[in-house]
């Protein structure tokens, strides 16, 4: 190679490897999960569902199901449905909040 071919060449290099290594030398470290911005909020919703906000649902999501079972028609959704959402209320949250702490 010749000295004119070879020099756009260190110069693309040199417009990589400048900026490369100052963002390298300025950057620092990151910590997953340390941000609480959302932290009241996340509290507040786990809060009304494990409490009363979760028996609400349950208890709407039964009479639901009663209901239709008073409509004369009957299948097994009016039944697995509002225990459904008994167990992923009762259960879910600490199970969803525990997966979530766990990959962050």
């Amino acid at each position: 190679m010749t000295s004119r071919s070879l020099s756009p060449r260190l110069g693309k290099l040199a417009a990589l490897a400048v900026p490369l290594g100052i963002a390298a030398i300025a950057a620092s470290a990151a910590y997953a999960g340390a941000d609480t911005t959302f932290a009241p909020a996340l509290t507040k919703f786990t809060d009304f569902l494990e409490g009363s906000g979760g028996k609400i649902i349950t208890v709407l999501s039964l009479a639901g199901g009663l209901i239709g079972l008073a409509s004369g028609r009957f299948t097994l959704s009016q039944i697995a449905v509002p225990v459904g959402v008994g167990i992923g209320v009762g259960t879910g949250v600490p199970i969803v909040t525990s997966v979530v702490t766990a990959v962050i």
